[in-house]
């Protein structure tokens, strides 16, 4: 009896010593930074969105928080990287509407799956866009409102530059849907994100953009640039005398709208997941936060991993829709 005892003994300490590397590496993480690859250049609403979260994970965890950026091709280069590092939960991703609802129906050819390569982390906020034009642009010509836009733009084909933070994303696909519905045209000019194409808007070598509210708003109350019209369905309590586009141009039904929110490579623990996503929250339920996001326009989230996927597949139906309406293609 007791050789038998001995022996289960042994057993349970054996059983115990596999187990215990499981159970260290779900409690130790993280044991050392983490990356937040952000998708375009700094300056953007996704760069904004991800500095801001960053500093409350970094004291929650004890680890630095470290925002990249990655810019380039509509976001697909830093989603790309992303989905090709390990699951981990030491790489993580700043997607977007464009990353993740608009870039599988707008290019031919994606290198990366956005639902196969990525587990859902949280939805972080949700922006409108804001159509705006450069500040001297709109006094030389008396752009004063969408409608004056719409008479200049059918008036002078050719002569107006649409800047954009790159190809596919809401940026550049507000503005082909306004071209679409208003039957006029502007050159698009993508960038590596809406930093340097505000910068080129505020100085002159643009004449409009579609940009997220966020990023724009500094240069929008220094009257570097001058907004026209919120793209979402209702207007935005931080610009609240700025009409939408729908009633600004009688462009009946028009809407879009931004979102941004974490994601990991596939393969992630789901005790990592959850994690983050409870920091996130709390992050984003803070006063000083809430007050910051709201004065930029953002609207927080914060909402649970399932919540964020089943947000993203009712996105990518809704945008396939619009880039399919507005014949946009990017090969």
């Amino acid at each position: 009896m007791r050789h038998f005892t001995r022996r289960t003994s042994l057993a349970l300490l054996a059983s115990c010593a596999l187990a215990a590397p499981l159970s260290f590496a779900q409690t130790a993480w993280p044991n050392k930074p983490v990356k937040i690859v952000v998708p375009f250049a700094p300056g953007g609403t996704t760069d904004i969105l991800a500095r801001a979260i960053a500093p409350d994970l970094s004291k929650a965890f004890g680890q630095q928080f470290v925002v990249e950026n990655k810019g380039g091709a509509g976001g697909n280069l830093g989603a790309e990287q992303v989905a090709k590092s390990a699951g981990d939960g030491y790489t993580l991703l700043m997607g977007t509407v464009g990353t993740h609802g608009i870039n599988r129906a707008l290019y031919a050819k994606l290198p990366y799956d956005p639902f196969k390569d990525f587990v859902p982390i949280t939805l972080v906020a949700g922006v409108p866009n804001v159509m705006v034009v450069n500040a001297d642009f709109a006094a030389a010509n008396k752009v004063n409102n969408v409608v004056d836009f719409i008479k200049y733009a059918k008036a002078n084909p050719g002569k107006l530059n649409m800047a954009s933070s790159g190809n596919g994303t809401s940026i550049h696909l507000a503005g082909e849907l306004f071209k679409s519905m208003t039957g006029t045209f502007m050159t698009h000019i993508p960038y590596r994100g809406s930093g340097p194409a505000l910068l080129d808007l505020a100085g002159g070598n643009m004449q409009v953009m579609f940009d997220n509210l966020p990023s724009a708003m500094q240069l929008i109350k220094a009257g570097k640039i001058k907004a026209l019209a919120v793209t979402s369905s209702q207007r935005s309590a931080a610009l609240p005398d700025t009409p939408t586009v729908e009633e600004a141009g009688n462009l009946k039904g028009f809407e879009a709208s931004s979102w941004f929110g974490l994601l990991a490579p596939a393969g992630t623990p789901p005790d990592v997941v959850n994690r983050i996503q409870q920091e996130v929250a709390k992050s984003l339920a803070t006063p000083a936060l809430k007050e910051r996001l709201a004065a930029l326009g953002a609207i927080p989230s914060g909402n649970t991993p399932a919540q964020f996927a089943a947000h993203i597949e009712a996105e990518h139906k809704k945008w396939a829709d619009v880039v399919k309406a507005s014949g946009a293609k990017v090969d």
